[in-house]
């Protein structure tokens, strides 16, 4: 096992080491959609519902919605009742070079009585039950002709290979749980449903992405009550309004503008000290995760100046660090270019974090 594993990461090795230095070539805010399961997997049938239509229904109406903006576009794993492999899944977001996937699936327990919508990102933190769901949906595996190559022998009835999957993600883990408590906050403060919460497990589907990415569990279907409302019109339509939602408020708060204009404008008004704001420190996160790494260009794709600062049991790493607006604008533009597409702009005042919409309000007032 501990050879699978180590095959498996110097896989997962080469891949990001391959894409790490694709360049977007879309101006838009890319969302790949994932209905779980399809075909001859039905995921679970609970009180007779089948988990792959309301998965499939759900993910539409996200998608429909989201194609309304005109700086999103919106690619879907599937639009019909097929089934695609999970490690194509994740092949189509990174095609893509998508800046979140999201994989949309209805959860099961022997007691009936269990009700409750979650959210999970990639980790190694885990309960049993946790490990369960995950070992379920991972399952879906030994459905495919060529799993044994596929996963390089990952096994998901044996937690060390969760493990083994999570070491390679951890740079997209604090923008993928953001995005999960904006799923979970839409689902109990709009619509009222139970909160199981934000969770980490090992979904193999999610490792296979290299971008934000979260799976989402809308409900129990062996429950009557719950997955009446999930097969029902107005249930699948509330819910993914309440999905769609988060992701443009995900979107919002990275303070991303894809208008490669935006990253001149300041610079070219001739009042120069209108983009600086002497009380604020501005720089760009481009990475986050339990690794302490050294802050070499080497280790971030050719980038000097990298800082890292602690936090809770992990680290982050910034890319500038100016009180120019209209500079830390062009870095982060920089940063995107070598390949971190994901990266987003912090600002900090009397060294307390703030928002960068109101340090530039504040401070320009």
């Amino acid at each position: 096992m501990q050879t699978n594993i180590k095959y498996l990461l110097v896989s997962l090795i080469f891949l990001l080491t391959s894409i790490s230095f694709a360049q977007r070539t879309n101006d838009k805010f890319v969302v790949v959609l994932d209905a779980g399961h399809g075909d001859h997997d039905p995921g679970n049938l609970g009180n007779g519902y089948e988990e792959k239509d309301i998965a499939l229904s759900i993910v539409l109406k996200i998608g429909a919605a989201l194609e309304k903006f005109n700086d999103v576009k919106v690619i879907y794993t599937r639009k019909t009742d097929v089934f695609v492999e999970l490690h194509e899944r994740g092949a189509i977001a990174n095609r893509a070079d998508a800046d979140l996937f999201i994989s949309v699936h209805c959860d099961a327990w022997t007691q009936s009585q269990v009700n409750g919508a979650s959210t999970f990102v990639l980790g190694t933190k885990r309960s049993e039950t946790n490990f369960n769901v995950a070992k379920r949906e991972n399952e879906v595996i030994f459905l495919e002709d060529n799993h044994e190559k596929n996963y390089a022998g990952f096994d998901p009835n044996n937690p060390e290979s969760l493990i083994g999957i999570t070491l390679m993600m951890e740079d997209y883990l604090e923008q993928s749980i953001l995005l999960a408590k904006y799923i979970q906050s839409n689902f109990v403060g709009k619509l009222k449903r139970k909160n199981r919460g934000v969770k980490q497990e090992g979904f193999i589907v999610l490792h296979q992405t290299y971008m934000p990415s979260v799976l989402v569990e809308t409900g129990f279907l062996t429950n009557k009550k719950e997955g009446s409302y999930l097969s029902s019109k107005k249930g699948k339509s509330e819910m993914a309004i309440a999905i769609k939602d988060a992701i443009i408020k995900y979107k919002k708060s990275l303070n991303v503008s894809y208008d490669s204009t935006v990253i001149t404008e300041s610079t070219s008004n001739s009042d120069e000290s209108s983009s600086i704001y002497s009380d604020t420190l501005f720089k760009v996160q481009i990475a986050s995760g339990s690794k302490k790494l050294e802050t070499k260009a080497y280790n971030f794709k050719g980038l000097k100046g990298v800082t890292r600062e602690a936090f809770g049991i992990g680290y982050k790493y910034f890319y500038g660090n100016t009180s120019d607006y209209a500079e830390i604008k062009r870095q982060k533009h920089e940063a995107n270019q070598k390949g971190y597409t994901s990266c987003f702009i912090v600002a900090y005042k009397n060294g307390e974090k703030i928002k960068v919409s109101d340090a530039v309000k504040t401070t320009s007032n």
